[in-house]
């Protein structure tokens, strides 16, 4: 039986009216304002139907036809319904789906390449390097000793050169590419090669692209790597959860250091709306869709630039785009916090090579409402009216109102 979401809040409002009204609340936020952060989507109906599925009931410690529970004939099916979509999808001779998030995969793939003392090379924070690329704060930057690469001071492209340089002086266990700020396609045979040439592991941490490179707008990480990391929400446009791709002769080693090493049981409503998402993600309409996320962040990079704001690497390759806004005289974060009154909602990110905080931002989760270029346009000139103060925060929240009401994420 389908219940419709009028009937599943009237049935949270009888049972729990406090929390109703936080999610009702939710879904107004995410209705009436832009959402431009670079790492959300909004999932189809069908994703949702599925993570509220009577799956969410079942425990499933293991893997279908070896698990620690009994009653898994059903939920066993989903979990092989979703390794097989993936591995299709991606062109993979494994895959893993049980990973609980983007990080819990990275620590997956680093306990089956490495040990603890072992030397990493990764993007470094500053440059758009994940907490799980050597952060002290992280498990990786306390395991491990990672050295960081950057990117070219002019350019802001990733520096290649260094990054032979660095692998051939440290002699790396595994190298890293991948980035959550990173705008432009990362160049994978060439990572292949400096790993190859240095004898370390190769790990692509594809968290943002894997849903570009699912629609056929990225290139694909996959020939290269001996393991990916991926989400699969972001662009992929899924629940909340990671995944790891890799060649068969991983595999086993792979599927030991999810379960049982790093996760215990796995989530079977979520491993079934991924499946829904890789089913979503085969489709024409998603490679569409993938495209037009692109030609959207290019317009947006277009817009902005022209509008005054400093883009970094001139431009993007994918849905994502960062930005220091400091040529219309404020910091990222006050930028970040006078956008969110005007009911702009982004990210701040670090700046190669400068210590102020730029913005991020990304194009996937209008695009699913439906915004193309003509959209863009009108974005960026709203949010650079409003940090420039032209457009005072009640204005600009009316127009943001206006533009929104126009493509609702989810029709009533």
């Amino acid at each position: 039986m389908t219940v419709s979401p009028a009937l599943e809040a009237d049935i949270l409002r009888q049972r729990d009216p406090e929390l109703a009204d936080v999610l009702l609340g939710e879904r107004e936020r995410q209705s009436t304002t832009l959402q431009l952060i670079a790492a959300e989507n909004f999932c189809s109906p069908a994703v949702l139907a599925a993570l509220g599925s009577p799956l969410a009931n079942k425990y499933a410690e293991g893997y279908p036809g070896a698990r620690h529970h009994g009653g898994c004939e059903i939920v066993d099916v989903a979990e092989s319904i979703a390794v097989s979509r993936a591995k299709a999808l991606f062109g993979a001779e494994h895959a893993n789906v049980q990973a609980h998030s983007g990080s819990s995969a990275v620590l997956a793939a680093y306990a089956v390449l490495l040990r603890p003392g072992d030397t990493v090379l990764a993007l470094g924070l500053p440059y758009g390097g994940h907490l799980t690329h050597g952060s002290p704060a992280n498990f990786s930057g306390r395991w491990f000793d990672f050295v960081g690469y950057g990117v070219d001071a002019e350019s802001g492209l990733i520096d290649y050169e260094q990054v032979r340089t660095l692998a051939r002086n440290h002699r790396p266990k595994a190298i890293v590419c991948g980035s959550i700020a990173y705008p432009r396609h990362i160049e994978y045979a060439l990572f292949r090669e400096i790993a190859d040439e240095v004898g370390a592991y190769l790990i692509a941490d594809a968290a943002h692209p894997i849903g570009l490179v699912a629609g056929g707008a990225a290139p694909s990480p996959v020939p290269y790597a001996d393991i990916v990391c991926a989400t699969t929400h972001k662009v992929l446009r899924g629940p909340r959860g990671g995944m790891l791709l890799c060649g068969s002769e991983l595999a086993e080693r792979v599927d030991r250091a999810v379960f049982p090493f790093t996760q215990g049981g796995a989530q079977m409503h979520t491993i079934a709306a991924k499946a829904v998402a890789f089913g979503e993600a085969a489709t024409p309409a998603f490679a569409v869709y993938a495209h037009q996320v692109v030609a959207n962040a290019r317009v947006l990079a277009d817009r902005l630039a022209a509008e005054g704001l400093a883009v970094t690497t001139g431009g993007t390759d994918t849905h994502l785009i960062t930005v220091d806004p400091a040529p219309l005289g404020v910091e990222g974060r006050a930028a970040r916090g006078r956008l969110a009154a005007a009911g702009i909602v982004l990210d701040c990110c670090a700046l190669p090579h400068d210590s102020a905080r730029g913005l991020r931002l990304g194009t996937a989760a209008l695009t699913t409402q439906g915004m193309g270029e003509r959209e863009m346009e009108r974005v960026a000139a709203l949010l650079a009216g409003v940090l420039r103060e032209d457009v005072e925060a009640k204005r600009a929240r009316e127009e943001v109102r206006d533009l929104t009401g126009g493509f609702p994420p989810y029709p009533r």
